[in-house]
């Protein structure tokens, strides 16, 4: 008996002794795992300050009635709208051309020249770089194929003067089929000078029977 005794009273007292170690070695573990961390501020002070900045509200400014109405004043005076002094004064010879230029009609595209069921149309007159783009098209509605040289292509400007213009994608013969075909004159800038109108004839070949003729072609540089 005394001997069973002593036994579990040994064994209790390592059982203590490794608990006592165990809580202290984790003690120590979690304190070193804790390093460097702080708590936060949770004093009521700081609290109710925030609550306060939280809860201000923006004061509202209402104008007066009569500032308001003096500064409408100011800018009607300032951009010209209460001046009926200005308003009423007729425009001068200058700006009245400008004025009446401006309300001339735009030139109306196509212009088209027809002969024997053959058209020639002219559907717009461009600048591009240093040349003058006639946009062209062809088309025979007639009863048999018609053949163009394009050197027999002649253009003129209003003062009579000849100039100088070469066709691109046109073609040299035009079938009887009724399709329109497309294709461009290009004329130098350099020689329109002060130019306001082009006239244009093209004759067929070799028979030259045919006379398409667009006098009065307004160029719109």
């Amino acid at each position: 008996m005394n001997l069973t005794i002593l036994l579990t009273l040994a064994l209790l007292s390592m059982m203590c002794g490794l608990g006592a170690f165990t809580g202290a070695w984790g003690f120590k573990m979690g304190r070193e795992a804790l390093k460097g961390i702080t708590q936060p501020d949770t004093r009521p002070s700081n609290t109710l300050a925030g609550a306060k900045t939280s809860t201000r509200r923006e004061e509202i400014v209402f104008l007066k009635e009569k500032n308001i109405l003096a500064n409408v004043k100011k800018s009607m005076t300032t951009t010209g709208g209460g001046n009926t002094k200005n308003s009423q004064q007729p425009p001068k010879a200058g700006e009245k051309a400008k004025t009446e230029e401006a309300k001339k009609p735009a030139a109306r595209f196509p212009i088209i020249a027809s002969d024997s069921g053959v058209k020639l149309e002219i559907s717009d007159v461009r600048k591009w770089g240093n040349s003058l783009i006639l946009d062209v098209n062809l088309k025979n509605d007639g009863q048999k194929a018609v053949r163009f040289l394009y050197s027999f292509l002649n253009v003129t400007d209003d003062q009579g003067r000849a100039l100088s213009a070469s066709t691109e994608d046109l073609p040299g013969e035009l079938p009887p089929n009724g399709r329109s075909y497309y294709g461009i004159v290009t004329i130098p800038v350099a020689l329109l000078a002060d130019a306001k109108e082009l006239s244009l004839t093209l004759t067929d070949y070799p028979d030259q029977k045919l006379q398409l003729k667009m006098p009065k072609i307004p160029l719109t540089q």
